[in-house]
């Protein structure tokens, strides 16, 4: 009797029999469970098949930015459609949710614009290829070499190892400079050398050191030229031609070969130097 007075109060409180409810959690646990493992197990796949496709783009040698950027979309889309399953598993209908997206898309839109925009410039820097994996780039105020290319970031490692998170949106909209897309680069010195020295020396052993280094492109021909008549000295203009790979190569052994030859030819390298004239005034 007491039995069916606690499920009579039960179901005039709750407006359902005390069967019904625990059919109802019956029902809601199972679906819980269900849903849980569909996102462990929906996951774990997502992350598999992301992987996967690294290794099938990269078997078919495609471009290295392209394979990090397919990756990581294929698995965030799998995710995403992993999430609506398991929502729908708990028994909330997707038009309802659906409704609730629409209704929230606004606020979701503002609150996203920087992500979308990231997201715009991954999709245009793998249209256009300002650069690639591998080059050295300079955007942003940063420079380095580019490591990933994602749908919303890109990775860059200095020179000093460090990583450096760049923003899609920002690069694909802003100055880029790739410093090694060009198979040759030219190289400039500016070599001061004190007045009074011989100009002329200067030349020659400058012409004949570009002759010896056979990393030094013929054409375009190189050029050596008097640039400019400072305070402290005459500054010597070079520029050269070279394989990408070879700048700074070049660059650094040409500098050691001037410091360690212009001594022994009699030309020096000046100093900031001021002139002052001291004169006899006569006294009366």
């Amino acid at each position: 009797m007491a039995l069916l007075d606690i499920e009579a109060d039960f179901q005039r409180i709750f407006g359902f029999s005390l069967t019904e409810g625990k059919q109802w959690l019956v029902k809601s646990g199972t679906n819980l469970i269900f849903a849980a493992i569909i996102l462990f197990v929906g996951f774990w796949l997502a992350k598999w098949i992301g992987r996967l496709v690294v290794k099938i783009l990269t078997k078919g040698k495609v471009d290295a930015g392209l394979v990090t950027f397919l990756s990581s979309l294929t698995t965030i889309i799998l995710k995403i459609l992993v999430v609506v399953t398991a929502i729908t598993q708990l028994g909330i209908e997707m038009t309802s949710f659906v409704a609730i997206l629409g209704a929230a898309g606004l606020a979701i839109g503002m609150a996203f614009s920087g992500t979308l925009s990231n997201f715009a410039g991954g999709v245009m820097i793998l249209l256009f290829k300002p650069f690639k994996v591998g080059d050295f780039v300079e955007t942003q105020g940063q420079q380095g070499v580019v490591k990933e290319i994602h749908i919303f970031y890109t990775y860059l490692h200095t020179a000093d190892n460090k990583v450096i998170v760049i923003p899609n949106g920002p690069v694909a909209n802003g100055n880029i400079i790739n410093f090694t897309k060009a198979d040759k680069r030219r190289i400039e010195w500016i070599v001061g050398i004190s007045y009074g020295d011989n100009y002329m020396v200067a030349h020659d052993a400058i012409l004949k050191f570009i002759k010896e280094d056979k990393r030094i492109l013929r054409d375009p021909e190189p050029f050596i030229g008097l640039g400019s008549l400072m305070d402290s000295s005459i500054n010597i203009t070079i520029r050269a031609w070279v394989k990408t790979d070879d700048y700074w190569p070049v660059y650094f052994d040409m500098n050691k070969r001037i410091y360690e030859s212009f001594p022994e030819m009699g030309l020096t390298f000046p100093f900031p130097q001021m002139d002052v004239h001291i004169t006899k005034s006569e006294t009366v």
